[in-house]
C-alpha cells in the first residue's frame, strides 16, 4: 500500500500543524514537538519486549511479536484514539522514530478501519529534529539582535510581550530567569526547549523582521540553555535598557513573584500557599552564600513577618518589606557589577513608555 508522506517542516511549523508521535511514552517524554499529541503504536513495556527480540531473533520475529502483542481489544483501542484525535484535528500528521514501521504500521490500519489516509512524516522525528536544530545555527538568523537590559522587576517581560518583533524567551524555558525564577509548572526538556525556541525563531524569519528583540538573558534560563553559537550571536546585539523606579519594580515584582504566583500555587495545590512559602524559603536558601549570612537571615525574617501577617490577617502588604530588600541590596548590586562589565553599545534608555516607543520603530 503506498501511503501519503510529507517533509514539509517549515509548513508544519508555520502553521502549527497537530501531530501524533506513535512512539512509545519513554521516547515522547525524552523530546517532542509543539502541538503534539503522544498516542502509541506500542507501550513502554511491549517495545521493550519488542526490542529483545529483535536483537535475539532479528526483525522477522520483532514484527511477529509486535502483532501478538498489540492485536484484538488492544488494536482497536489504539486505532479509536487515533480516529478520535484525527476527527478533531483533521489535518493532522504521524511520525515515529526514523519515519518507518511503526509510523506505517499506524497509516496502514488508520486507512484500513477508516478508508481515508493520514500523513506520515518522511525521516520521522528524527528528521524533523534535525531541521529544528539546523535553525538554531546563527547563519539561519536573519534579524539583528537588539537585547533588552534593565534592572530586576523592570517588567523586561511585560514590555516585550507588547512588541510583534519579540521573543519571550523565559517564557519558552518557563522560567524567569533569576533565582526566584522557578514556576509552579516544570520546565520543558533541553530538546522541548530547542524545539520550541527554533519554531519561534522559524515563524519570526518568516516575518522578515530587521530586528530580533530579545531580554539580555545570558545563555541560561533556568536550567534551559541556548546552544552556544546562537547564545553567542545574540550577545552581540546592542542594548537598550529600561529605566524603572524602585518603587514600581517593587510593585512589578509583587505582581509576578506574590500576587500571580500565589494564585497559580492555589490552583495547583491543596495546600498553595504553604506550597508557595516553601518555594520562596528555597529560593532565598539559594541566593544565602552570595548575599551573605546575615543579611539573607534579615531578609528570611522580613519574609516570614509577612507571611505569618498574611496568615493572620489575609493582608500581602508587608510583603513588600522583603522584595524591596531583596531588589536593592541583592539585584541592584549584582545588575550595577554586570552592567560596567557589559561590552554592548547601549543605544537607548528610557521607560517603559519611552523605550516600547523606540522598539516599536524597529
Amino acid at each position: 500500500m503506498n501511503l501519503p508522506t510529507s517533509n514539509e517542516f517549515e509548513k508544519i511549523v508555520l502553521e502549527e500543524m497537530p501531530l501524533i508521535d506513535v512512539r512509545a511514552p519513554i521516547e515522547f517524554e525524552r523530546g517532542a514537538f509543539k502541538n503534539t499529541v503522544n498516542l502509541p503504536l506500542m507501550n513502554d513495556e511491549e517495545r521493550h519486549l519488542v526490542g529483545i527480540c529483535y536483537k535475539d531473533k532479528g526483525n522477522e520475529e520483532a514484527v511477529k511479536l509486535g502483532n501478538q502483542l498489540v492485536s484484538g481489544e488492544i488494536r482497536q483501542a489504539r486505532i479509536d484514539a487515533w480516529i478520535s484525535y484525527l476527527t478533531k484535528h483533521p489535518s493532522s500528521q504521524i511520525y515515529c522514530f526514523r519515519g518507518g514501521l511503526r509510523s506505517q504500521i499506524t497509516q496502514q490500519w488508520m486507512s484500513e478501519a477508516t478508508g481515508k489516509e493520514i500523513v506520515r512524516l518522511e525521516g520521522g522525528y528524527k528528521a524533523f529534529r534535525n531541521y529544528l536544530m539546523a535553525e538554531l545555527e546563527p547563519e539561519q538568523q536573519k534579524s539583528t539582535p537588539i537585547l533588552l537590559g534593565g534592572c530586576t522587576g523592570s517588567g523586561k517581560t511585560i514590555l516585550l510581550k507588547k512588541l510583534q518583533n519579540a521573543i519571550d524567551l523565559e517564557g519558552i524555558a518557563n522560567h524567569r530567569g533569576s533565582s526566584f525564577g522557578k514556576q509552579v509548572t516544570e520546565q520543558p526538556s533541553q530538546i522541548n526547549f530547542e524545539n520550541n525556541l527554533a519554531y519561534a525563531l522559524i515563524q519570526h524569519r518568516n516575518n522578515d523582521y530587521a530586528y530580533i528583540i530579545l531580554e539580555d538573558e545570558g545563555k541560561n534560563v533556568g536550567r534551559c540553555f541556548l546552544p552556544k553559537p546562537l547564545a553567542t550571536y545574540f550577545s552581540s546585539g546592542d542594548l537598550v535598557l529600561l529605566k524603572v523606579s524602585l518603587e514600581e519594580r517593587v510593585q512589578i515584582t509583587m505582581d509576578e513573584y506574590v500576587y500571580e504566583s500565589q494564585r497559580l500555587y492555589k490552583e495547583a495545590y491543596a495546600q498553595g500557599l504553604t506550597q508557595w512559602a516553601d518555594y520562596i524559603r528555597e529560593s532565598l536558601d539559594k541566593i544565602k552564600k552570595r548575599l551573605g549570612g546575615d543579611r539573607c537571615k534579615s531578609l528570611i525574617d522580613l519574609f516570614e513577618q509577612a507571611y505569618q501577617e498574611q496568615i493572620n490577617s489575609g493582608s500581602c502588604l508587608l510583603h513588600q518589606n522583603w522584595v524591596e530588600t531583596l531588589l536593592r541590596d541583592y539585584y541592584d548590586p549584582m545588575y550595577q557589577y554586570q552592567i560596567q562589565k557589559v561590552a554592548n553599545k547601549i543605544i537607548f534608555e528610557g521607560n517603559a513608555t519611552e523605550v516600547l516607543t523606540y522598539l516599536e520603530q524597529k
